[in-house]
């Protein structure tokens, strides 16, 4: 089942002081290798970000939108995915994730059926959201939070059917939970830069299997 796949750029890279969606991983641009691992997984992808980031070069693989609510954050940018998607649900990643595993998030997929969202839960109550299959259903609970200025990209969860992925579950399919890498820091890039090699060869013997 191939379903819309949401990826979130809208973020101003503070930290890293440039725009991480373009930087070089292995040879391919951050945002190469999130649409490269969602591809398998989806029948469209769109990209949301800000007005002034809709000119991402993504080669015609994705389509990019508009933020409808700029200024609120991931929430924001997830309520405008599902509002676009013609799929009743969706996969939502953020764009700075460079180890994704398709696996892990075909998984994900199949679960949804029974649910609003489905989000992996780390350690107890540390919650990934940004790694996450979010119904059409939750379009009107997360307007609600939104318009109440309620920006924690969980506020709404309380109003939804939750399946929450603990970590021995995810370690099924990512032993090492690399799925959660992001990049923030100079730092992150450094070492995502370092680990990609053995990542993607490994990735790769999977899929050649």
């Amino acid at each position: 089942m191939k379903i819309t796949s949401v990826i979130l750029a809208g973020g101003k890279n503070l930290r890293l002081g440039r725009n991480k969606a373009l930087e070089s991983i292995n040879g391919k641009s951050l945002i190469e290798r999130v649409i490269e691992r969602l591809s398998p997984l989806s029948n469209r992808i769109l990209i949301v970000t800000s007005r002034e980031g809709v000119d991402l070069p993504v080669a015609g693989k994705a389509e990019i939108l508009a933020d409808i609510y700029p200024g609120k954050g991931p929430l924001g940018g997830i309520y405008t995915g599902l509002t676009a998607s013609r799929s009743s649900r969706c996969i939502v990643v953020a764009c700075d994730m460079p180890f994704l595993n398709t696996r892990l998030l075909g998984y994900m997929v199949k679960l949804s059926r029974d649910f609003d969202a489905v989000v992996p839960r780390l350690d107890g109550e540390m919650l990934e959201p940004l790694h996450a299959i979010y119904s059409k259903k939750c379009l009107d609970s997360i307007r609600a939070t939104l318009e109440q200025d309620q920006l924690r990209t969980y506020s709404f969860f309380n109003a939804v059917r939750v399946r929450y992925l603990e970590r021995a579950e995810c370690q099924k399919f990512d032993p090492q939970l690399l799925s959660f890498f992001n990049i923030n820091f100079p730092a992150d890039l450094d070492r995502a830069i370092a680990l990609a090699p053995e990542v993607d060869v490994g990735r790769n013997s999977l899929v050649q299997n």
